[in-house]
């Protein structure tokens, strides 16, 4: 299984998001105008919008730039496609001295998911996925690894052997990391953060579906987003009413189309197959951080463990579409619902 799909389907459900533009009585000269500015860009493999309101233009795009800079700082960071990125040469040598703050940062927090989760969310799953997409990669048998060999990787695959000690990171032999479910929230953050910094108040940033939304629309209302229909209509699943919160959401949407599809692009770290008991998994939290990593372990988990999950979490809810296309709620879902 390619690790760049992984990153790509992590984001599969788009947030859509419904705000029309409103304008100030431009008859009142004491008042200034409030008005949208977005730029959108590809960065992390993926499309990142970020949309702020403001009330000078230069103000708004110089603002967008520097938060635009968080995530080319992220990526540069922890991209697994850049030789040099602090991950590359972690995964290249086995150990780094004086890693970035911010990746350290990114890779404790990796570590919290993956206890909560008993191990569902685990950045050192990369053997596998490496695993997998050597097989069906030119040379391969383009036939699935048989039990031995994935229960030999699974070896490798074990958030306890990444060991942070200051700034030092150092892993077990022949391990590896990934953070294609965890770095892009975290760059979105990053970004959110830049915002506020500069006096923006209301806007969102939303990088290929992980998005987090601060302060009210042009409408002076939270945000609405739209959570993807499997049926890819237009009709959404639902619509979230979301301010000062993140959404994101993981999922396998081909399962809904092809019922003989066995492979996910999310892998399960404890068994090294892919999940295959729900179509998507979205989750609410006060950051993007959060909702990426926690989604990315709900989808693993399934239906009845996520749910647990998530319900052992304060401020945080998700939507579960299961395999059978049911809609499972945790219990404050429905406060967000419009």
């Amino acid at each position: 299984m390619n690790p760049k799909i992984v990153l790509s389907f992590l984001a599969i459900v788009l947030l859509s998001i419904y705000a029309a533009t409103v304008f100030n009585d431009q008859n009142n000269d004491e008042t200034a105008l409030t008005m949208p500015f977005s730029e959108t860009r590809s960065v992390m493999g993926t499309i990142v919008t970020i949309n702020v309101l403001d009330t000078n233009e230069t103000h708004a795009f110089e603002s967008i730039d520097r938060a635009f800079n968080e995530i080319y700082h992220v990526d540069e960071l922890m991209s697994s496609y850049k030789n040099e990125s602090q991950l590359s040469i972690l995964n290249r040598q086995g150990y780094l001295d004086d890693a970035d703050p911010d990746f350290v940062y990114v890779l404790e927090r990796s570590k919290y998911y993956s206890e909560i989760s008993d191990g569902a969310f685990d950045v050192t799953i990369k053997p596998i996925l490496d695993l997998w997409s050597d097989k069906y990669s030119p040379g391969g048998t383009y036939m699935p690894p048989t039990t031995d060999e994935i229960n030999e990787t699974l070896q490798l695959v074990d958030y306890s052997g990444i060991v942070i000690e200051g700034g030092s990171i150092s892993l077990r032999p022949n391990m590896s990391v990934i953070l294609g479910g965890i770095a892009k929230g975290y760059s979105v953050d990053r970004a959110i953060e830049s915002l506020k910094i500069d006096g923006i108040t209301n806007g969102f940033v939303n990088a290929g579906g992980d998005g987090r939304f601060i302060g009210l629309n042009e409408e002076n209302a939270p945000w609405v987003i739209g959570l993807q229909n499997p049926d890819k209509n237009e009709e959404a699943v639902t619509r979230m009413a979301i301010s000062d919160m993140a959404v994101a959401t993981s999922g396998n949407y081909e399962r809904y189309f092809i019922d003989a599809a066995k492979v996910s692009h999310i892998s399960d770290p404890r068994t090294g197959y892919s999940a295959q008991e729900l179509i998507s998994a979205t989750v609410i939290a006060d950051t993007a951080i959060d909702a990426d990593a926690l989604a990315t372990a709900v989808f693993v988990l399934g239906g009845d463990e996520g749910v647990e999950m998530i319900e052992e979490l304060d401020g945080v809810e998700c939507l579960i579409i299961t395999g059978d296309k049911e809609i499972i709620c945790s219990s404050g879902f429905g406060e967000y619902e419009i």
